[in-house]
């Protein structure tokens, strides 16, 4: 099954910003796919935007890049809607205060589905609110259980994950806390 897009927006502008990025960082495109674990041609179809990213995609990319995600999307004026392969997520605001970007989403995990990430570059947290059902999810080595009405936190610069326990879906809040002033907003 082929993973649905990352986000519902113009592809095109989310791989100039990409692009414009990767050159402010004097990073090849071969080395940046490299350090993301993905295809060269994959980061390239990226960038020209004639591929739609799963979420998973431009999360890897971004955190090589040492910038949250919300660098290469625009602050939402209405949630923006990104899949990956098992969680739904709708980026609902982004905002910064003292050299600290913050991207608040909401979650939705079918039962029974579980997703591994990469770390998110250093520095990078989550805190997650859980309105319904059961979510295990946090650091591999040490993951947390939370049910409906509880926090949990981590530091997600590790290889982290989510999974979905039970027969209910999950409904949480993500806020995610990335450590960075570097935010390109030139062009479109």
């Amino acid at each position: 099954m082929e993973p649905r897009p990352a986000l519902d927006t113009d592809p095109r502008v989310v791989g100039e910003r990409l692009r414009r990025l990767r050159h402010a960082r004097g990073v090849s495109l071969s080395e940046l796919a490299r350090r993301a674990g993905i295809g060269e041609a994959t980061l390239s179809g990226v960038e020209t935007g004639t591929r739609n990213p799963t979420l998973e995609t431009l999360w890897a990319i971004t955190a090589q890049l040492g910038v949250p995600i919300s660098a290469i999307l625009d602050a939402p004026p209405e949630p923006r809607l990104m899949r990956g392969a098992v969680i739904e997520a709708a980026l609902l605001e982004v905002f910064e205060e003292d050299r600290v970007t913050f991207e608040l989403y909401r979650l939705r995990v079918p039962p029974g589905a579980a997703q591994t990430s990469p770390p998110h570059h250093e520095g990078v947290s989550e805190h997650l609110t859980v309105f319904s059902g059961t979510l295990i999810a946090g650091p591999l080595d040490a993951p947390l259980t939370a049910g409906p009405g509880h926090h949990i936190a981590w530091r997600s610069d590790v290889p982290h994950g989510y999974r979905a326990v039970g027969l209910d879906e999950v409904r949480a809040t993500l806020l995610m806390r990335n450590p960075t002033s570097t935010r390109v907003r030139q062009g479109p």
